[in-house]
């Protein structure tokens, strides 16, 4: 029954809430926001003590302030997502600007893939949207199973409709790592969140001085395949989504494939903690995140929560 309910309720946003006017939506949606932030339920909460590792010298207030922006900023998101289906070429370009978009342009031009890997900053579906219809590289990327089923297809063919192959993560008989590979030989585009991955094949990286895991996958791709690794970061400047596409991570000279993945991928989370610490607001990480939040049991740290 709650799976029913929850599907039917994104249903129902995809279905009402993307005819609204604009200002009806944005107030709507802020509104929700707001509630959610005064209730100060679990969410909110860690995002706060993920906020506090972002800034450990901000007193009580300033951290309010900053999640009282981050549930508007995550609320954005999902509003805007319920609405993109709408939006026409000449709406995303007006609504995105991303520097360094040449240099990955350039790449793919000579025939190389690219591997675009991000954290969950701002809109990561508009970012997407605007790659694929104005820039005109449509690209690949992987989705986790949602519960329902139900939801998890509303999700593909809503993220396909924008210019996406979606790859999903488990229950296929594809393998997702080696269609991305193959992808990527063919000098194609892929584009990855990457900023969490508490499984145990995680790679540990410092990330604000404690210790998280975040997914191999973007530089053992790139690696594999001889694709660039570009990382991006996203924010919100009022009504347009700006980012950046910064320079490419390159492997170590040094040690075996798993060393220099993890050189990479540790690489690519200091230029993420740089765009979080300029625009920590937008960066929708409501999870536990660092291990040291998560339960310990039999002495190791678990990967639930």
């Amino acid at each position: 029954m709650k799976e029913r309910l929850v599907d039917a309720a994104y249903a129902l946003g995809w279905a009402a809430l993307k005819h609204l006017p604009e200002p009806v939506a944005a107030g709507l949606f802020d509104r929700i926001a707001d509630s959610a932030w005064r209730k100060r339920g679990k969410r909110v909460l860690q995002l706060e003590k993920n906020l506090r590792r972002v800034f450990p010298e901000a007193d009580e207030a300033r951290l309010r302030e900053l999640s009282r922006a981050g549930m508007r900023s995550y609320l954005r998101y999902w509003k805007e997502s319920f609405r993109l289906q709408t939006w026409t070429t000449e709406q995303l370009a007006a609504a995105v600007d991303i520097k360094g978009i040449e240099e990955l342009t350039a790449i793919l031009e000579s025939g190389r893939g690219v591997v675009a890997a991000l954290p969950h900053m701002a809109n990561w579906d508009l970012a997407g949207a605007w790659v694929a219809a104005v820039i005109g590289h449509p690209f690949t990327t992987v989705a986790e199973r949602l519960k329902p089923e139900s939801l998890f297809d509303r999700f593909v063919a809503y993220r396909e409709s924008l210019g996406m192959e979606v790859l999903p993560l488990t229950g296929s008989d594809v393998s997702v790592t080696g269609t991305l590979a193959r992808r990527l030989r063919a000098g194609r585009l892929i584009c990855l969140v990457g900023d969490r991955d508490l499984s145990e094949a995680g790679l540990p990286v410092d990330f604000f001085g404690e210790q998280t895991r975040m997914p191999a996958g973007p530089a053992a791709l790139a690696l594999r395949t001889g694709a660039a690794l570009l990382p991006a970061t996203l924010w919100y400047d009022g009504p347009v989504m700006r980012g950046v596409i910064h320079p490419e991570v390159l492997p170590p000279e040094e040690g075996d494939q798993r060393q220099k993945t993890a050189a990479m991928t540790q690489a690519m989370a200091d230029v993420w903690a740089d765009g979080i610490r300029e625009h920590p607001e937008d960066w929708h990480m409501l999870q536990k995140l660092w291990l040291s939040d998560l339960p310990v049991r039999d002495g190791t740290t678990t990967v639930q929560g």
